[in-house]
């Protein structure tokens, strides 16, 4: 009954605005702009010769030798890390999306993944960390389309350093997880 008594006034006050915006007066017709012609008189274009370019052999991106191509995303490896976290960071999405899907057009390629951490933190420490990054590029991973039977994650802690400065650039080598194939490992 409530919802009646409401629904009467609204429906009487849209009528009235409607109304109200049907009865302006229509806008007074303005003159259109004229067009002017603007065709070149008396220029000649040239068109230059241009010699056909013979592309080299096409690397197939699921291919093994891809793996290998310095032009390829997947000869790029290694998914690095912040200071103390084992979160894959948006830059490195279109990577693993490259890495998957050679994955899953190679369902016989297997993948080892290592995480790794600098050197500062205890040995446990480290080697957990390691751990947590390499699952969290192995979860990435299969999100992506690789079956979760092609990777396996690894810790490496901090025994194998890309760098061996104690410097914050160096570190920051240190803080990853690489990426190696059947016969890399």
């Amino acid at each position: 009954m409530r919802a009646r008594h409401l629904t009467l006034p609204l429906l009487s006050a849209l009528t009235l605005l409607l109304a109200a915006c049907g009865s302006q007066p229509p806008a007074p017709e303005q003159n259109p702009a004229g067009v002017e012609s603007r065709t070149p008189s008396g220029v000649k274009v040239e068109t230059p010769a241009v010699k056909p370019v013979t592309p080299g052999p096409a690397i197939d991106p699921y291919s093994i030798a891809a793996l290998k191509d310095p032009k390829s995303p997947l000869s790029k490896r290694s998914i690095y890390f912040d200071y103390d976290s084992y979160v894959v960071k948006g830059e490195f999405q279109s990577l693993l999306t490259a890495h998957s899907r050679f994955l899953a057009a190679n369902p016989k390629m297997k993948m080892l993944i290592q995480g790794n951490a600098d050197e500062r933190g205890s040995r446990e420490y480290n080697l957990a960390l390691g751990q947590k990054r390499a699952d969290a590029v192995r979860k990435a991973l299969a999100l992506l389309g690789a079956k979760e039977e092609q990777v396996e994650a690894v810790s490496l802690g901090e025994e194998k350093p890309a760098c061996t400065e104690a410097t914050e650039e160096c570190w920051a080598k240190n803080r990853r997880g690489d990426m190696l194939y059947s016969g890399e490992f």
